[in-house]
């Protein structure tokens, strides 16, 4: 039997666990820290609220216990990931293979997941990350939708994609790893502002937002070094759907409670990604008018209406200026 680990019992890793179990014909070892209420629910019931355990998918209160799997998906908040790292640089993990499944960026470095791992464990380990559209409640469903994987090592990237394809979801082969975790991070701040948008039920300007953003996007990735084009891809404009639309987006749903003066009460990683973009776009100068306004609007406390609406109102321009 194939056997494979998940760290993270949260909403998604959860349901990545239980694909790998249930499609992909894995046993899964799930962890999490024993306290984490994700985690007693499920050691207490064997369920959530989208899904339930299969009796292949066993639960470890103890980090060591799932480290013994030569595959593992990470699955946990971006903001925690770092400490994760090091953590794990205390183990043998020589020849392991790592399947990160977070979509963010590190506060305040604006690092990625992969770096991250790589300046932290310094092992012959290899590395991947997953990117692209998809929801717990729709996959429960059997709707069926896409993703990318990819990675700094062909081999690894053949080798996840072919461990992972299913009738349910469809990978793709990345071919800009900078690219897409860059983009699949700033989704979830556009979420944010198709959120606010919502709220004050300017519907009407999620075509603008949805037509501009992937040009900001594509400046802060070529910032980095990565594709700008990738922000049409899967990873950014291919998760449009799930995050600025669907009411089951943390990051939307957060922007939608924001304008409205409520409060979200869950983890909306486009925050503390959004925090992250600031600090860079400020220290190189690159003009993201989306991210700046949502800034002003979440961090600095300025009126939603008049900051939204100056966002839409720059000085006139050519629409497909030069990225850079």
């Amino acid at each position: 039997m194939k056997k494979m680990s998940l760290i993270g019992c949260g909403r998604w890793g959860t349901f990545l666990g239980w694909y790998a179990a249930n499609y992909c014909g894995f046993d899964v070892d799930m962890y999490d820290i024993p306290t984490s209420p994700n985690f007693i629910e499920l050691r207490d019931t064997r369920k959530n609220a989208y899904l339930t355990l299969s009796d292949n998918m066993f639960l470890h209160d103890n980090l060591a216990d799932v480290l013994k799997n030569d595959l593992l998906i990470i699955s946990i908040g971006c903001q925690y990931f770092r400490g994760l790292c090091k953590e794990l640089a205390g183990y043998n993990l020589d020849g392991k293979t790592f399947l990160l499944a977070m979509k963010g960026l590190e506060e305040p470095s604006a690092k990625t997941m992969h770096s991250i791992m790589k300046e932290e464990v310094k092992q012959n380990i290899h590395v991947a990350i997953l990117a692209g559209p998809g929801h717990v409640q729709d996959y429960m469903k059997k709707v069926p939708s896409c993703a990318v994987i990819d990675s700094d090592e062909e081999a690894t990237k053949d080798f996840l994609i072919k461990s992972l394809q299913s009738e349910l979801i469809r990978f793709y082969y990345g071919s800009d790893l900078i690219g897409n975790q860059i983009g699949a991070a700033l989704k979830n701040v556009i979420g944010l502002a198709a959120g606010i948008l919502d709220g004050l039920e300017w519907y009407g300007l999620k075509g603008a937002l949805m037509a501009r953003a992937p040009i900001e996007v594509g400046r802060f990735i070529q910032y980095f070094g990565g594709k700008p084009q990738s922000a049409y891809g899967l990873a950014h404009l291919g998760d449009y759907e799930a995050t600025l639309f669907s009411k089951h987006s943390h990051n939307r749903t957060f922007g939608e409670k924001f304008a409205r003066g409520e409060d979200f009460g869950k983890l909306a990683e486009g925050v503390p990604t959004l925090k992250a973009v600031k600090i860079i776009a400020d220290k190189a100068g690159l003009d993201m008018p989306i991210c700046q306004a949502l800034y002003q609007v979440i961090y600095e406390k300025a009126d939603i209406k008049p900051t939204i609406r100056k966002m839409f109102e720059r000085d006139l321009k050519q629409e497909f200026e030069r990225i850079a």
